[in-house]
């Protein structure tokens, strides 16, 4: 300890702010790589969850310890416990369906139980397994299904069921095919109902495929569709991005009925024959008067006045029946009038004769066939009118706007981008470290040797950096170089000339430094005592 504080005590203030500023940004560094060690990576767990569910699966958390975050009304948990806790989870039913099926009337006994409880429990339950049949949908994330039964009331009569679908699609509106398909599956499960009695109703979109809404686009339908037909069938022959094609159709807005009825006088057929024959015959004796002469013999008695006839009649009646034809023609609103398709198809490029690139267009071959292609798929009909525009010219190339998305060298590598920022943290608190903080001490504990004392000013002190500069000077040693001084100009000190003396006699200096000691006994002990104590000062 009392090393460190001589150690900064000893540092200039530019490099105490560098190892402070230093040692609270290692500091930081070391909290946060702490936090991100200990702060689990947070999947989904379950999203789009009411209030309920959601709090029985936080409540089920809780319990067991793991670590969640709430956002919004999704909950994350551990990517490394996430799997596992679903199936947990599931296992104890959670999270519970808020729409509940047919579970409703296990709860029923048989002791207390009215018919109008059991019949409101059973169509609640049929509304529950509807609406969870519903939600299977992908495309659907919410739905509640309500039924209108009339019940067994023999009082009315002429009373239908009906039922309302409510449903909040994923992506926006929802198509009225599937509305359509939701229809008939309500319709299919409530005995009695139809589909035209069922309303499906989009929480964005308001009422989708109502019976009394016209499909007004239904010709944009058709040429989307017949769009797309034609150019999937000419981009296999002329590549992606080389054909263009606009379809037209007129269709038919208005509902028409036509009846026609058509007699054939020349197909005739006889269906029945009726022959009739009459025969009539009288006859007349004459004379009925009695006279005198009828009574004589041979008077005018005895002649006779008789008459007789015959008549025999033919009828035949023969029946035909005259060939007719009748029919009746109803044409609803969508019905084709009229198709118009224009194509265009990018040419070639070639080489000119003097090597040049040049347009080259598609030959006639080459776009007969293509004509029959596209007449084909659209269903061309000559009779009503249908047009076919096919072209062959130069496409105008399009620079890109933007740049072209591509992977990442991270990605295409397949390495965790924050494994490798972590790496990247430790590395520089590693290099912090060692360059503003261990270097530094280092360099200090190896600066502790023997202080060089200041030279002296004038000459001697530039004759000493000079020396020490090039590395070929001696090192101070502590003694006095007398070889440049004048010895006689120097002032008389205290014991010099003594000193003096006793080298010129040829004394020895060590006799002489032990008389002095004996002589002065307390004042080298003092000296002694304070060698001593600052050499342990200085360990």
């Amino acid at each position: 300890m009392q090393n460190i504080a001589t150690l900064w005590t000893a540092l200039d203030p530019r490099k105490r702010i560098i190892i402070v500023l230093a040692g609270v940004a290692i500091f930081a560094a070391i909290v946060g790589l702490s936090r991100m060690a200990t702060t689990p990576s947070l999947n989904l767990l379950y999203a789009g969850l009411e209030s309920g569910p959601a709090g029985e699966v936080v409540r089920a958390l809780e319990q067991r310890g793991v670590n969640y975050e709430v956002r919004g009304g999704a909950i994350f948990v551990d990517s490394a416990q996430r799997d596992t806790l679903r199936m947990t989870l599931a296992s104890e039913g959670l999270p519970t369906n808020s729409s509940q099926g047919y579970e409703l009337l296990d709860s029923l006994s048989g002791f207390g139980t009215t018919s109008q409880m059991f019949d409101a429990a059973y169509w609640r339950a049929k509304e529950g397994e509807l609406a969870r049949t519903i939600i299977a949908n992908p495309s659907i994330i919410a739905a509640r299904v309500h039924i209108a039964n009339t019940g067994s009331n023999p009082f009315q009569r002429d009373v239908r069921p009906t039922a309302s679908v409510m449903i909040t699609s994923s992506g926006g509106e929802l198509p009225a095919k599937h509305a359509k398909a939701l229809k008939f599956l309500v319709a299919s499960a409530v005995a009695g109902l139809t589909a035209d009695d069922v309303s499906v109703i989009d929480s964005s979109g308001g009422l989708i495929g109502g019976a009394e809404e016209a499909p007004s686009n239904v010709g944009e339908d058709r040429s989307d569709t017949m769009r797309q037909r034609v150019e999937r069938l000419l981009e296999a022959r002329v590549g992606p991005g080389n054909a263009v094609v606009e379809v037209s159709v007129d269709t038919v807005k208005t509902t028409e009925m036509i009846r026609e009825k058509t007699i054939d006088p020349d197909s005739r057929v006889a269906i029945s024959t009726d022959t009739e024959e009459r025969t009539n015959s009288a006859s007349d004796e004459g004379g009925g008067d009695v006279t005198v002469a009828s009574n004589l013999p041979d008077g005018d008695g005895a002649g006779s006045d008789s008459s007789s006839s015959q008549t025999n009649e033919t009828r035949e009646r023969v029946n035909y029946e005259v060939s007719q034809t009748e029919r009746e023609i109803t044409q609803a609103p969508g019905a084709i009038k009229r198709l118009s398709v224009a194509v265009l198809v990018n040419g070639t490029l070639g080489l000119d004769d003097s090597g040049a690139q040049t347009f080259l267009p598609r030959p006639e071959a080459e776009m007969s066939a293509l004509r029959e292609l596209v007449a084909s798929a659209v269903g061309f009909d000559e009779a009503r009118g249908d047009v076919i525009t096919l072209k062959s010219l130069q496409f105008e190339p399009l620079a890109a706007l933007g740049t072209s998305a591509q992977p990442s060298l991270f990605a295409s590598l397949g390495l965790d981008v924050m494994s490798l920022i972590q790496a990247a943290v430790l590395g520089l608190v590693a290099l912090i470290l060692g360059l503003f903080v261990i270097r530094p001490v280092l360099s200090q504990s190896q600066g502790q040797g023997p202080m060089a004392l200041a030279a002296p000013r004038g000459d001697g002190a530039s004759a000493i950096q000079a020396a020490s500069s090039s590395g070929t000077g001696d090192a101070l040693t502590g003694e006095i170089d007398t070889s440049d001084m004048d010895e006689a100009s120097l002032p008389v000190v205290s014991g010099r000339s003594a000193i003096a003396a006793s080298h010129e006699a040829g004394e020895d200096p060590v006799a002489r430094l032990r008389g002095m000691i004996t002589d002065r006994q307390e004042e080298t002990v003092e000296i002694l005592r304070s060698w001593l104590e600052g050499e342990e000062e200085n360990a």
